[in-house]
């Protein structure tokens, strides 16, 4: 019986993690759970589950969410970043599902890698923000990070039984969103409506939009250079609109190994709670004779420079990441509450970026001051774009 602690037990990923465990009750058990504020579905999952260990995002909720509770379903809750830590670090757990949504997912993760616990990582903010951080004290407590990121997951996959120095090339695909056959001058006017509308994915509305300008495939550029140890060189990204293949890898001697599969998150999810092992699940297969057609092109990256963007963040290294993230997130919030328009991201982005002192080497400390500094920068630009 496998313990599993999971943080962000009520966002997309979370969900489809409880819809696993609980069909596989004689593999998995919840201890802990870390949910954000919705207390009537961490209330149900509380009942579900029986976990020993809760956490919310603030003071307020856990005392709601004290009241909603029964006495038969009475649980010690926790809140705000320390009450995370806890819930991350719970002694009995065996692994921990990150699953936070954005940079609040790093302090959280980086304390269930002290407490010396194996991580299933679907929060890729871990690794944008401080992949060489997180990969050294895991490497030192010796613990695996297993990818939960359909693509990473997918390499990850492909990787298993080869030599490391073999790899010649990493490829990430990507489904090019709803605008993949836009132009130019229509994604000016893209509503927020049609960008939710993701063509293959059913995710959080913040990945969604992410996914639409594509910045959602720099940020997994960035993640793929810390998981797997490779330089940005060696990785490329396909746009690949049927969601069947979820990544490739190219050997040294011209061979290509692929991971396919419906487009369906319970797959790589299952594959990373039972890792070594795989299960059976009741998703229905792949029938590639239905598919008929499996295309792949080059991005644009002039309709979509949000992944030209984040290459270039990672190439500068040290806080770049950090505060393309950062803002990223506060330009997106920002498109969501309709203040400024899709095309208006990278740009906003981009000034952030260009107006940051980059620091090479830095600490935890520099990496979440730098975090702080970009959404107070980039909130500084919006105020400007909309007055």
């Amino acid at each position: 019986m496998k313990k599993i602690t999971l943080l962000g037990s009520t966002g997309s990923i979370g969900c489809s993690t409880l819809d696993v465990v609980e069909k596989n009750p004689d593999r998995f058990q919840i201890v802990a759970l870390a949910a954000g504020e919705n207390i009537h579905k961490i209330k149900r999952q509380i009942e579900r589950c029986k976990p020993k260990l809760v956490s919310v995002k603030t003071k307020e909720t856990a005392l709601k969410l004290r009241e909603a509770l029964t006495t038969r379903h009475r649980v010690k809750i926790l809140y705000d970043v320390e009450g995370m830590k806890e819930v991350a670090s719970f002694p009995s757990a065996d692994i921990v599902v990150s699953a936070i949504a954005g940079s609040a997912g790093l302090v959280p993760t980086l304390a269930a890698i002290e407490a010396g616990k194996d991580i299933a990582l679907a929060n890729k903010e871990t690794m944008v923000l401080a992949g060489e951080i997180v990969t050294k004290k895991a490497a030192k407590k010796g613990i695996n990070i297993i990818p939960v990121d359909s693509e990473h997951s997918a390499i990850f996959q492909c990787l298993q039984g080869n030599r490391r120095e073999n790899l010649r090339k990493i490829i990430l695909t990507a489904s090019g969103g709803p605008f993949l056959k836009y132009t130019v001058r229509q994604l000016q006017k893209v509503t927020l409506n049609q960008t939710l509308r993701h063509p293959k994915w059913k995710m959080g509305k913040k990945i969604t939009i992410d996914s639409a300008s594509m910045m959602n495939k720099g940020l997994e550029i960035i993640e793929a250079k810390w998981l797997f140890n490779v330089d940005i060189s060696a990785i490329d990204v396909l746009i690949h609109p049927q969601s069947i293949v979820h990544s490739m890898v190219e050997f040294i001697d011209g061979a290509f190994l692929a991971q396919m599969g419906v487009p369906d998150m319970k797959i790589p999810i299952a594959y990373a709670l039972s890792y070594p092992e795989r299960m059976k699940n009741d998703i229905v297969p792949l029938n590639l004779a239905k598919e008929k057609t499996l295309e792949f092109y080059q991005p644009d990256v002039k309709k979509f420079p949000c992944l030209d963007i984040a290459c270039h963040a990672c190439l500068d290294g040290g806080t770049a990441p950090a505060v393309l993230n950062a803002s990223d997130e506060i330009a997106v919030e920002a498109f969501m509450q309709k203040m400024i328009r899709f095309v208006d991201i990278p740009v906003i982005i981009e000034k952030v970026l260009n107006d940051h002192k980059i620091i090479k080497k830095p600490s935890l400390e520099d990496i979440l001051s730098s975090d702080r500094w970009a959404r107070i920068k980039t909130k500084t630009i919006i105020e400007r774009m909309i007055n």
